[in-house]
């Protein structure tokens, strides 16, 4: 399944299911964990089946007693559950109509925490609050033929996707438990965690340690040989969010309940290879007073005077490092400037030579809050390393995201790799600079031999331009030229359907639609295809011209390796922009068209809110009467 297909599937089940919320009783919160659920069977039925026909194959045969009958330990070891009867999907899926669905789904969730201790009152078990019609949509829903043959790895996406959507529209407490996929890439491709221990101490869904398994299958490895993931959430509900997201992607994870700021469940204290945490931001009401925090070997640099914990997390992130361990997280961007006892912390930080990347994130990147926040990244390899323990790279991406409403923004997975590329200059690893550059270069050129293939067939279109052989840099003039050949051509086709001749005569009338549609869908591709070249070969075009010959070098306004002197001038703040200056702002090439297209897109965003929100205070007006 390519990605596209796998975003149009995404897409086509989210909004289903999403209608049947919409038209039912339940809140976004009372609906999402069970939804999760049923996605949850439906994935590990295919993982039953595809099992089930390994092990069947594989069997050992008896001369006298024969083939030895399947059992549940075959099943763990091919890496998936063994489901009962009462608990697979094609059990469920043939339930003839009215069955008593809310009480056969919360048995067959009974049937597998029976089956396997790890899940053992993880599962959602609230179906019978349901209706029945919600769950025999539901149900039907994820039926769908497409979900019949497809990899774990895609469940797994369609997983993170109802998670994610779920935290967009409020769902399990604000979205809190759920880091915006982009800001998790970025620390997981920062970090590299690609081997040993691997522990996220505010863990919840699960996000760190899904995106860190997609890490190492990209670099050609099995995650379960490279790594050993532990977690500690407090939330109940997260807890079980996360065990599902793990066994959903068919990763393992020792994953415990507990509060971090008073319990260290695994005991892991300079045991960790690496770490990685979107910690709740500026919490007050830690009780300091308690000896488990008085007394917390996870404070080597003292315990904060104010009620901000902030602080804490910091200093556990750093200490649950090993000598070469390397950790990264999200922060309340007022962290990297707090003052008084906390800047006497960072202080003692700084000098270790530990802090390895500051990076500093504009607004809009979470669900729930608008306010810019600050990735921190340690590594404690360069405490001991008299070449780099004096250097720390600040970072500004403030500029740099994705526009995708008007309350949130992203990173495109071009900006993720580009942020790889660059941090590994830094380190002195041009490799992922390279690669990048080859890959966008590739990608660019596949889309324009694509792109030249369909602009050789402008004639038909009635375009009496010059041919040429399309470039990344060329390719906007001749999508304009393409246009305009299309508007030629439709006001010829509109000519025609209005004269006497062809209103006459329907075949006639059939064939000019025909062609009409097919003039317009050979531009829709047209453009998509001269989008996407571009996109590439301007993804390029940044890496190659901010970084020559792949050697890493300062960029004003983007970024800038300080000292620990100037540092300790800056009164010891780790805030990006105070070290980078500012981006030069060169009116000279300003690409007013495309800026025109970005901003008709923004509108086109807005609009579609508009819409969409009218709609919702249309309906609640109507459920009331009005």
């Amino acid at each position: 399944m390519t990605g596209q297909q796998l975003k149009e599937l995404e897409n086509q089940l989210w909004e289903a299911a999403d209608q049947l919320r919409a038209n039912s009783k339940l809140t976004a919160t009372e609906y999402s964990f069970p939804v999760l659920g049923i996605i949850f069977l439906r994935h590990a039925y295919n993982r039953f089946i595809t099992a089930k026909a390994i092990i069947e194959e594989n069997l050992p045969v008896h001369p006298q007693r024969g083939r030895r009958p399947i059992n549940k330990d075959d099943f763990q070891h091919a890496k998936a559950i063994f489901l009962p009867e009462k608990s697979r999907w094609d059990y469920l899926a043939s339930l003839p109509e009215g069955s008593d669905l809310g009480d056969i789904l919360d048995d067959a969730m009974r049937n597998i925490e029976a089956e396997y201790e790890v899940l053992l009152d993880v599962l959602p078990k609230n179906y019978s609050l349901f209706e029945k019609d919600l769950l025999q949509s539901l149900i039907r829903i994820f039926n769908t033929e497409l979900l019949s043959n497809v990899s774990g790895d895609v469940f797994g996406r369609i997983y993170e996707y109802f998670l994610n959507k779920f935290a967009m529209s409020g769902a399990q407490e604000g979205g809190e438990f759920f880091t915006p996929p982009s800001l998790v890439n970025a620390i997981v491709n920062i970090i590299e965690p690609n081997h040993g221990t691997v522990l996220d101490p505010a863990c919840g869904s699960a996000g760190m340690f899904v995106q860190t398994g997609h890490f190492i299958e990209e670099e050609g490895f099995n995650p379960a040989e490279k790594v050993t993931f532990y977690g500690q959430e407090k939330a109940d509900t997260n807890t079980k969010l996360s065990k599902m997201n793990m066994t959903v992607h068919g990763m393992d994870a020792s994953i415990l309940q507990g509060n971090t700021f008073y319990e260290d469940k695994h005991s892991l204290i300079g045991k960790c290879d690496f770490v990685m945490a979107n910690p709740p931001f500026n919490v007050d009401g830690v009780d300091k007073s308690k000896d488990a925090v008085k007394k917390d070997k996870r404070l080597p640099f003292g315990l904060p005077n104010n009620d901000n914990a902030n602080y804490l997390w910091i200093q556990y992130f750093y200490s649950y490092l090993n000598p070469t361990g390397r950790a990264g997280f999200v922060m309340a961007s007022s962290a990297s400037d707090a003052g008084h006892s906390e800047k006497l912390i960072r202080e003692k930080l700084v000098k270790t030579g530990a802090v390895d990347v500051m990076v500093s994130i504009g607004t809009k990147f979470f669900y729930t809050r608008s306010l810019p926040c600050t990735l921190w990244f340690f590594d404690r390899t360069k405490e001991t390393d008299d070449a780099r323990r004096d250097k720390t790279l600040m970072l500004d991406l403030r500029e740099v995201f994705r526009k995708v409403s008007s309350n949130l923004h992203d990173f495109t997975p071009e900006h993720i790799k580009n942020i790889h590329a660059l941090v590994a200059l830094y380190r002195g690893n041009n490799a992922p600079y390279h690669k990048a550059v080859a890959e966008y270069t590739q990608q660019s050129n596949d889309a324009l031999k694509q792109a030249n293939a369909l602009w050789q067939q402008t004639a038909l279109l009635g375009s009496s331009e010059k041919q040429t052989v399309l470039s990344a840099e060329n390719i906007k003039t001749e999508k304009r030229l393409l246009n305009n050949a299309l508007k030629i051509f439709t006001e010829a086709q509109k000519v025609l359907l209005a004269s006497d001749a062809v209103k006459k005569d329907k075949a006639q009338k059939q064939e000019c639609l025909k062609a009409l549609h097919e003039a317009e869908d050979l531009v829709h591709q047209f453009n998509q295809l001269a989008d996407t070249a571009r996109c590439f070969y301007k993804s390029a075009l940044w890496l190659t011209t901010n970084f020559p010959n792949g050697v890493y070098t300062d960029v004003p306004g983007l970024c800038k390796v300080v000292t620990q002197a100037e540092i300790a001038q800056n009164d010891y703040s780790l805030t990006a922009g105070r070290y980078v200056g500012v981006t030069p702002q060169i009116d000279e090439g300003f690409d007013y068209e495309e800026r025109m297209g970005e901003i008709k897109a923004e509108l086109k965003v807005l609009n579609d809110e508009a819409i969409a929100l009218a709609q919702t205070i249309q309906n609640n007006l109507e459920e009331l009467g009005l």
